[in-house]
């Protein structure tokens, strides 16, 4: 199993898991699930419920990576299976992402 704080705007917003038969888990942080003035992650893991699950990495997630020959590049760097879509979101989505939200694995 592997988890991973997701922020938005260094603000803790949830955690997605990794499950040991392949399941991914979001599930929002109980304080900004609360908080009205915070907004839901993305469009496809609205703040209409507290736990979000699915068979494949969520594609608002899967969106974050890197696609073609710089994923290949990445993987080989990182010596992460090209295939390992959690895997290379924990090693490469913590710090410089497009958008607002962040990820950071928890150890």
């Amino acid at each position: 199993m592997r988890k991973a704080e997701i922020y938005r705007n260094g603000i803790l917003a949830g955690i997605l898991t990794e499950t040991d038969s392949g399941e991914y888990v979001f599930t929002y942080d109980t304080m900004y699930f609360n908080d009205e003035n915070k907004p839901g992650i993305s469009l496809t893991l609205p703040k209409k419920q507290l736990k979000y699950t699915s068979d494949h990495l969520f594609p608002f997630f899967f969106n974050m990576l890197s696609e073609g020959t710089n994923r290949v590049v990445q993987s080989k760097q990182l010596k992460i299976d090209e295939n390992d879509f959690f895997g290379l979101l924990l090693a490469t989505a913590r710090y410089d992402t497009i958008g607002a939200v962040t990820v950071k694995q928890i150890k």
